[in-house]
């Protein structure tokens, strides 16, 4: 089936579509949400809510390929995870107004699993983690992370600033051992 007869029958409300559109971006999209709540059981609710609200919301959605769905899919759990943290009051971002931005070209040293990393990024504080993910991952600018979480720019920056700190020091503490 192609994606585009899958959004097709899904706009008819065709299960066997949205069961299939659900298989082929499920694992992905659990792998997103992960990355901005601790839980699986919280990032499967997430995951779940996303697909619900993609599936409601199909008729709006312009099919260009299959990455068009992956990029509504993502911006949806995007969504989702925020409404969560703030929600759960998990989003408390204190903006600093002298904030150093450190550089972004300075390659962390020593050799690292990804999973090594990952679980790094994941015990960053939710508001680091969040802007991290956001900016690193997503591909956001500090204005879209603003709008998107109720905060200034600095403020993003400061968040971002802080979060690649922290990873920074956890790294060279993992290599070091």
């Amino acid at each position: 089936m192609t994606g585009q007869k899958a959004i097709d029958g899904c706009r008819r409300q065709d299960r066997i579509c949205q069961k299939y559109l659900f298989d082929r971006w499920s694992e992905p999209m659990l792998m997103l949400c992960l990355r901005y709540v601790k839980e699986l059981p919280d990032a499967e609710e997430l995951m779940l809510n996303g697909f619900f609200s993609f599936f409601k919301s199909i008729d709006r959605f312009v099919y260009s390929s299959d990455s068009s769905i992956t990029a509504w899919l993502k911006k949806i759990m995007v969504n989702e995870c925020l409404m969560f943290l703030r929600r759960k009051g998990a989003l408390r971002i204190v903006e600093e107004k002298h904030a150093a931005e450190l550089g972004a070209d300075e390659p962390f040293t020593g050799k690292m699993a990804a999973d090594e990393l990952y679980k790094m990024v994941l015990a960053l504080p939710a508001g680091y983690r969040t802007v991290f993910n956001l900016f690193v991952v997503e591909g956001y600018d500090h204005k879209e992370i603003a709008d998107m979480l109720g905060i200034t720019e600095g403020a993003s920056r400061s968040q971002l600033s802080k979060a690649k700190e922290s990873l920074r020091k956890a790294v060279t503490e993992q290599v070091k051992k």
